[in-house]
């Protein structure tokens, strides 16, 4: 739908500054040529009796007046004109910059930022607020970027396995190991399935809010850690969990999938062996009438830059690439699944590494009426 076409905003403000300064102009001659009706009407003499010469009357005064105040009038518009389409292109050029930054980023190119100098006022604030604008839209379309990049690579390659064990199969039929080939694909099947599944459920926690309602969050973080109970005594590592009372508000079954992811994440990244993890649930003294639930572990030391990533989809602790040996492989999806639960019910997700190595995950959460005392249930 094409807009009809108008004045510019330049020429619209040069006009508004002409018309302002003539009706300045034409009020202020108004006032002295009202001013001069009130001088007397009879001829005027010198008050020097050796001149002689007549002195002009009131109305040729006027019309006098009259003629100057046009001539006047006439160089106030140009001046008024002139002066004004100036200040307004000098006042309006910040906004051509906005223009200019607006079209290059329609264009693809999100890398441009005005930074606009200067005094801080509207012009300023509008342009730090485009500024910021494009750098979110830069973060989230790299993101989105590598997202595609990342779910492409991690639903091709189970397929691309499945392929490649089905043609060795194919090409020397008797010379293989039928149950372990059936083994190998299932395990490969399901790995694609979950993917899947872990791509599903963030965007169906991408469109909309979960049906909620008042829980304890002790009670799916108890169910979350006797599901992860069986991994981490195959690999050594012992959960201490303290199950304070934390009455809140959310979805029973996506806070227990967040509990879980966490849980996962803190095991499969700890120490070989011998390692710790901590798990809590209560009041959050930071921020009164909300509760949590707090995971650390023990593990290695984690640069902020790369803690700062974590809930990227895809991105795992140790790279692309999973680490051979007794851990499962994880996909990447655990932390950024627990980042969309937290935002669905309207809660923080803060992730710090520890000083002495390892990973601190603390899920705030809004709290109920009474959320603020702490019950003892181990």
């Amino acid at each position: 739908m094409s807009r009809p076409r108008r004045l510019t905003a330049r020429l619209r403000l040069t006009l508004s500054y002409t018309l302002f300064t003539v009706t300045t102009g034409v009020l202020c001659l108004g006032v002295v040529y009202v001013g001069m009706k009130y001088v007397p009407n009879y001829p005027l003499t010198s008050a020097n009796p050796r001149y002689r010469s007549d002195a002009p009357s009131r109305q040729e005064i006027l019309d006098s007046l009259l003629t100057a105040s046009g001539y006047a009038l006439t160089l106030l518009t140009a001046v008024g004109m002139a002066g004004g389409w100036l200040v307004a292109g000098r006042v309006l050029r910040p906004l051509q910059e906005v223009t200019a930054a607006a079209r290059r980023a329609s264009g693809g190119d999100l890398g441009h930022r005005i930074a606009l100098a200067g005094p801080r006022d509207e012009f300023t604030e509008l342009a730090d607020a485009f500024d910021e604008m494009l750098a979110r839209l830069e973060r989230s379309f790299e993101a989105q970027q590598r997202f595609a990049a990342n779910a492409s690579h991690e639903l091709r390659t189970p397929l691309a396995i499945n392929r490649t064990m089905l043609q060795v199969a194919a090409a020397d039929p008797a010379g293989q190991n039928w149950p372990r080939l059936v083994e190998r694909l299932l395990d490969t099947n399901r790995r694609g399935i979950e993917v899947t599944e872990a791509l599903l459920q963030l965007a169906e926690l991408s469109h909309g809010a979960p049906e909620s309602a008042p829980l304890e969050l002790s009670a799916p973080v108890r169910e979350a850690l006797a599901a992860v109970a069986a991994e981490a005594a195959e690999l050594g590592v012992a959960i201490d969990a303290e199950l304070s009372a934390a009455p809140a508000v959310g979805n029973e079954v996506l806070l227990r999938q967040a509990a879980v992811n966490l849980l996962q994440n803190a095991v499969r990244h700890n120490l070989s062996a011998g390692g710790r993890v901590e798990l809590a649930t209560g009041p959050d003294p930071e921020h009164p009438g909300r509760v949590r639930l707090t995971v650390r572990n023990s593990g290695p030391v984690l640069e902020g830059s790369l803690v700062a990533t974590l809930t990227e989809p895809f991105l795992r602790g140790g790279g692309r690439t999973a680490q051979r040996g007794p851990v499962r492989r994880g996909h990447g999806l655990g932390l950024a699944i627990v980042a969309a639960v937290t935002e669905a019910h309207g809660g923080r997700l803060r992730l710090a590494g520890n000083p002495d190595g390892g990973l601190t995950a603390v899920l705030s959460l809004p709290g109920t009426a009474g959320s603020g005392a702490a019950g003892a249930a181990r």
